[in-house]
């Protein structure tokens, strides 16, 4: 309660950001990348079928993530193999909704 007041008192109204991760952050849930050139049409046919959130979807030939809906739960890293990796990444943030939907070409090189 006292840095509060401390912070009222010198006209501080936000705290400094994190300048590194806590060493438990590893521990929290990602939402997955993907490796395309590992990503098969009937793979990502059974990832979309595995996300209980519905956050990963066929559309025309791409599979879309929308990272808005994304829980982190993990079960399309335990059914893509090496083609789905958890991405590290929890700190995701947009103004724009449609910036959180990535489209993810299948079975391309990069």
């Amino acid at each position: 309660m006292l840095w509060f007041l401390r912070g009222i008192r010198r006209g501080v109204v936000t705290t400094r950001y994190p300048r590194a991760r806590d060493s438990w952050a590893e521990q929290l849930p990602t939402p997955p990348a993907f490796r395309v050139d590992l990503l098969t049409p009937e793979l990502a046919a059974r990832l979309a079928d595995v996300c209980a959130s519905g956050a990963l979807r066929l559309q025309n030939g791409d599979l879309l993530l929308d990272l808005g809906s994304c829980t982190g739960c993990g079960d399309c890293v335990a059914v893509g193999g090496e083609a789905v990796v958890p991405s590290g990444e929890f700190e995701l943030a947009s103004r724009d909704r449609a910036a959180l939907v990535k489209r993810i070409p299948i079975g391309e090189r990069r």
